[in-house]
């Protein structure tokens, strides 16, 4: 019985693999993606971060604003990389890949699972990007290595998370065009109504009760924790990962449903 699970799970984790590889050569043939991607988070930080960091008009406590803003711009370029994800699955259904997908033995969940594997390699690399930025301006990283590791963690899941989100939304709409306009609409008010460049506390209590069930908001909360030498987590890193892997969960069930629409 033992040897069959792992022999079952096994399969499983090749397959998920496969997809997740096959999306990572994408990335592999156009690393100016990466570059151009880069760009935006870097303009927050530089120009946003360091206008609002001497204007003084926001209370973060003890922590700086350009570290208060270091982490919430990490989620947002992770959000803005992911929430366009579904994109690439209107694209594989119009070249004819995704029916490729359909037919082959891999389940769907594996299908969903790799591509926001593949996600998530993409939201470290922005990591990285923010990570030395914010060195450059001398923002107050924490030297632990394991918080490191828990900041790669949160920014995997958040990127899942987005990505799974996208796919549920593409799966919906089916063409590119009313995609790109319905990405555009949703990554505002996400980003706008967390925790990401103000707290919460200085919100209306309307806008309070939307932050709270704000997924990226935990994201953001759990990154700041982890990034930041003296930075407490407002809702604890056990609720902020809990948060974020259940929502993953239930995104990635819906999708798992919702794919084989895509082919019809």
């Amino acid at each position: 019985m033992a040897d069959g699970l792992t022999t079952t799970a096994a399969g499983y984790a090749t397959q998920v693999w496969a997809v997740a590889d096959s999306e990572l050569r994408k990335l592999r043939h156009d690393p100016w993606e990466l570059a151009t991607r880069a760009i935006q988070p870097i303009l927050w930080l530089t120009l946003f971060g360091q206008v609002m960091a001497h204007v003084r008009g926001i209370n973060t406590g003890s922590v700086g604003y350009l570290d208060f803003l270091a982490p919430g711009i990490l989620a947002q370029s992770v959000l803005f990389v992911a929430i366009f994800y579904g994109i690439s699955v209107i694209w594989e259904r119009d070249l004819g890949v995704l029916h490729r997908y359909m037919v082959s033995p891999a389940p769907r969940s594996a299908l969903v699972i790799g591509k926001a594997m593949s996600s998530g390699v993409r939201g470290l690399s922005q990591a990285v990007v923010i990570y030395l930025c914010a060195l450059a301006m001398h923002v107050e990283l924490s030297p632990n290595p394991g918080d490191a590791l828990l900041a790669a963690l949160f920014v995997c899941l958040s990127a899942a998370l987005f990505s799974t989100f996208s796919l549920v939304v593409a799966t919906i709409v089916r063409t590119r065009e009313r995609f790109m306009g319905i990405g555009q609409v949703l990554t505002m008010p996400i980003f706008f109504a967390s925790n990401a460049i103000y707290p919460i506390e200085l919100m209306p209590k309307w806008l309070q009760a939307v932050a709270f069930a704000n997924p990226l908001s935990y994201a953001v909360d759990g990154l700041r924790t982890v990034m930041l030498r003296s930075s407490a987590s407002a809702f604890g890193l056990v609720r902020d990962l809990a948060v974020l892997l259940a929502a993953t969960l239930v995104l990635v069930a819906i999708a798992t449903r919702m794919y084989p629409r895509m082919t019809q």
